[in-house]
């Protein structure tokens, strides 16, 4: 079988979907999966893959490091992309209508995978906010129901796509991480030093693109209630200076440790080093950085919404997005240690290879379906 997948938002671009899309391609490839990603060019990036098709792109009129993509392939990516038994789309932009427009070309199935609320990120549109989370909705609805199936990662997507009057199949899969490697995450002080803290003082970790929709900020004002406690947030993102000179505003500069974003394979070591994790977002569809921390078994101070009750199932402490409410429970948190359950509850629902054979299935499933 050769999928085809469709993305937006890939390589050298960090965040959750690059390292889901990564990941479920390793995963269908030990399933004997062939693979071929179409993605946007970024200047100066070389791909340390071959099956990786670059379409042109230019320049956001935003403060942003993604791309709007041309939809053109030339003669020898047309080529390339040949033979694709399902059109996998993780975005139902440029690269989603290009995806739509092959499979009804060659009258293959089209998946959508539901990774991003896009309504959550309007303020970066150059347009009134109100009729962009407008036009984000409509475009999700129709581009859901132009599709075979879509995947979400949550039962909590589900039930909204359903609220914006998706009526195409809808498949929960979450999307996975190498729970392997984050449960042998090794705690270290001098990762804690990197991250600003010595041993004897409770660390909370962050781990975030630095954008207003994951509600950093909350983090920051709760640590003002624990003044025994140091924070470290690791990510980047145009936020970022808005949130040190918060942290500054506040007092929290000799406690807060902002990192940059870190390399994916420090990442383990740096979840094992901390003492709780903090996960401010009311947003997004999964938050993979939940199942990370999951993995590491490290305490879960989580602010609520429906996707991070999923997640969590039971796991954690899901609190009010209030400061007062998070500090309480990173508190407790501290106390609570590490959480032996949560690894268990990682490798039940979080590994590559049970996502990959899901979504095999899927593709068996509508292919059997179009057959009929």
């Amino acid at each position: 079988m050769r999928i085809g997948f469709f993305t937006e938002c890939y390589k050298p671009i960090v965040n959750g979907i690059v390292s889901s899309i990564d990941a479920l391609r390793e995963g269908l490839r030990a399933h004997g999966v062939d693979v071929t990603t179409i993605a946007p060019h970024f200047p100066d990036f070389v791909d340390d893959a071959r099956d990786v098709v670059r379409i042109p792109s230019l320049p956001l009129p935003t403060r942003t490091a993604y791309r709007l993509c041309v939809p053109y392939l030339n003669a020898g990516d047309r080529r390339r992309v040949r033979g694709i038994d399902v059109v996998h789309a993780h975005s139902p932009f440029v690269t989603g209508w290009m995806a739509a427009a092959y499979a009804r070309r060659h009258r293959i199935p089209l998946v959508f995978t539901y990774h991003t609320r896009l309504d959550a990120y309007a303020h970066y549109a150059p347009f009134d906010r109100v009729a962009t989370e407008r036009a984000m909705v409509t475009l999700t609805r129709r581009y859901a129901n132009a599709a075979d199936a879509v995947i979400v990662p949550t039962r909590a997507m589900e039930m909204r796509l359903r609220e914006l009057g998706v009526r195409a199949a809808i498949a929960v899969v979450p999307s996975a991480i190498d729970v392997a490697a984050f449960a042998a995450g090794v705690r270290r002080s001098d990762v804690r030093a990197r991250l600003g803290a010595d041993d004897a003082r409770p660390l909370a970790l962050v781990v975030a693109r630095l954008g207003a929709e994951k509600n950093v900020e909350l983090a920051l004002d709760a640590l003002v209630r624990l003044p025994e406690a140091r924070l470290a947030v690791v990510g980047e993102g145009p936020q970022r200076a808005e949130l040190e000179a918060r942290a500054a505003a506040l007092g929290l500069s000799a406690r807060v440790r902002f990192t940059g974003a870190l390399p994916r394979a420090s990442l383990a070591d740096v979840y094992a080093s901390a003492d709780a994790f903090v996960f401010p977002s009311t947003t997004d569809t999964q938050g993979l950085v939940l199942a990370e921390a999951l993995a590491a078994g490290l305490p879960i101070v989580a602010a609520e919404s429906a996707a991070s009750r999923d997640v969590l199932a039971g796991a954690g402490r899901i609190v009010a997005a209030d400061p007062a409410a998070v500090a309480a429970a990173l508190s407790a948190a501290f106390d609570a240690g590490r959480d032996q359950s949560a690894v268990h509850l990682a490798y039940s629902r979080f590994t590559v290879g049970m996502q990959a054979g899901r979504i095999l299935e899927l593709y068996r499933g509508v292919l059997a379906a179009r057959a009929a």
